[in-house]
Parts: structure tokens; sequence; C-alpha cells
């Protein structure tokens, strides 16, 4: 497997397998643990287990990565439902990387019975059965969204899933995020693990409510994002609310989004865009919010210590 060998399995702390990225230096999972971050950061939110009781569950998977996600949603809505039919399409720059899973072997620790389907995926990029039909557009996310808005695809989960804005700035920006959004039905829900102020803005100019997600494994909860919701879809739950803290965060000079007019800018233009404008705007420092509420934060932690001694 020579030209798998710069993807090298590194365990989480679940026990599953991740790689590291040498392109964008950093892990494509958290250390706390790859599989339990697919299923809490993304099926759950996405509200899976409910809508596979549908006869169709349509996905759309951006960034597929090792194909985790994936994984995790099929298993989920056929343990519920093993006539769901499911339609799937997954965005991923680099091939080699779902290909270099199904090589190491990954799924073997998840006991998991689709991998022939990752790897027919993996390898072929298409995949139809009597329940399935899945494709897996290889390239610049930018350019294969497009793509998947002039098909008509319309999702009922969107996982949103690349590396972090500092290193992938390119796929969290406004017009990105519109383009996405286009592709989420009004009773759908879209998931992501992150909780940057910029990315829940850009959601928002995207024309989604936000919702916070419980953590896992670290402090930092991830985000879910909706339409307004309708009375006729029985998965129309509130959205969790965000926390003061969080809403505070919105207000502050780290909520300016990245911004991409065209969906072609390198990231270095990008970024050095959103500082601009960070520097032009009369938002409050987001130093003077993180030291706020870290005061706020100990206050409340000490008060709760000296309740527990009473």
């Amino acid at each position: 497997m020579p030209e798998f060998d710069h993807f090298r399995p590194q365990t989480t702390a679940d026990g599953s397998f991740t790689f590291f990225s040498q392109e964008f230096n950093e892990s494509f999972h958290s250390h706390f643990g790859a599989k339990q971050e697919s299923y809490f950061k993304f099926v759950e939110p996405t509200q899976l287990a409910q809508a596979a009781l549908k006869p169709v569950v349509r996905l759309l998977d951006i960034c597929y990565g090792l194909g985790y996600n994936t994984a995790a949603a099929l298993q989920t809505i056929w343990a519920v439902n093993p006539n769901c039919d499911v339609e799937l399409i997954g965005l991923e720059l680099n091939p080699t990387v779902p290909q270099a899973a199904i090589a190491n072997h990954l799924f073997d620790q998840w006991n998991y019975e689709y991998t022939p389907i990752l790897t027919q995926l993996a390898f072929e990029q298409q995949v139809k059965t009597e329940r399935l039909q899945a494709k897996l557009l290889i390239g610049d996310a930018r350019v294969s969204i497009q793509e998947v808005n002039k098909s008509g695809f319309s999702a009922d989960a969107i996982f949103l899933d690349p590396f972090s804005p500092p290193q992938c700035p390119h796929l969290w920006t406004v017009e990105f995020l519109q383009q996405v959004s286009v592709c989420l039905r009004k009773q759908g829900r879209l998931a992501t693990y992150s909780c940057a102020a910029s990315v829940r803005t850009a959601l928002i100019l995207a024309g989604l409510k936000i919702g916070s997600t419980p953590p896992v494994g670290r402090r930092s909860p991830g985000t879910v994002a909706a339409y307004s919701p309708s009375t006729e879809c029985f998965r129309d739950l509130p959205l969790p609310h965000l926390c003061l803290e969080e809403q505070e965060h919105l207000l502050t000079r780290a909520a300016i989004p990245y911004r991409d007019p065209q969906l072609n800018d390198p990231p270095d233009v990008i970024i050095m865009r959103r500082q601009q404008e960070q520097q032009a705007c009369l938002l409050e420092p987001t130093s003077r919010w993180r030291k706020r509420w870290l005061l706020k934060n100990k206050t409340a932690d000490s008060i709760e210590v000296n309740s527990d001694l009473v």
C-alpha cells in the first residue's frame, strides 16, 4: 500500500482510529474519539433515527474523509428501518483518504457490517443497491456543491465536516454555506462540530436558525442549523438554545465571517479579507468577551463549590 503510506492510523480515546492531514496540518477527527464524534456531533443532531421512519432519506456528507459520518448514518438508519431507501452524496477533495481508511481496515474496530458498501464507494465513487444510491464527488467542494444544487438534490441531513476555519476557510464562507443551505430540505437539519462565531454567523446569513449541540469529549459544543420550524414535520423539535455566553460571542469581532464572493479565492486571500474587515469593524474585541466570561465562569464555579460545602 505505498500510495497510502502517508496516512498512518492514529488511535483516539474511544479506540477508533483517525489520520493526520499533512496538507491541512490537522487530524481528521478529535483525539477524544473519532467514532463517537460521528454519532454525537453529526448523526444525533440531525435526528436521523427519526428521519429513518420515512421511506426515503437523503444525506449530503461534506468532506467525506474516512467515511465515518456516512458509516454512522447508514448504521443508524437501517437499524431503525431496514427498508429505508438512502440517497447519499459525499463531497471529498482527496479520494486517497477514504481508500486509505479501507486499506488500513479501520472499520474492523467498529464491528461494522456495511464495509463492502464503503469500499465500493471509496474506490469506484458510486454504489447502487436495492436500498442505496450513493456517489462520491471528487474535487473542490465549492465546485461540487454547485453541481449538487443544479441536480435539485434536497437533503434531510447535511454533515458539514471540513478542517477548522483557520486551516480551511474556503469551506466556511458565507457564499459556500449559502450554496449548502440550498441543498437542505425545509424540514432538514445541518450539523457541524464547529462552534466558531464566524461559522455560526455565516449559517445565519445563509438563512438558517442555529442551536448548540452538547460537547463530546471536550468543552466546546457543536452547532446544528435548520430553517424555521414547520408544523408539517414530526422532526421539527425546537433547536437547542445558545447560552448567553454563546449569544454574546456572536457580537464580537470573532463573528465576522469568512467571505469568498466568487467561490474561487485561495485560503490566504479569504483570511486576509476577514482580518481587514475585523480591523475596520466596531464590534467588541473577542479577547474582552473571553476575559469577561472567564471571570463569570470562575465566580460561578466558586459559588457552586461553596454551596456544596454548606
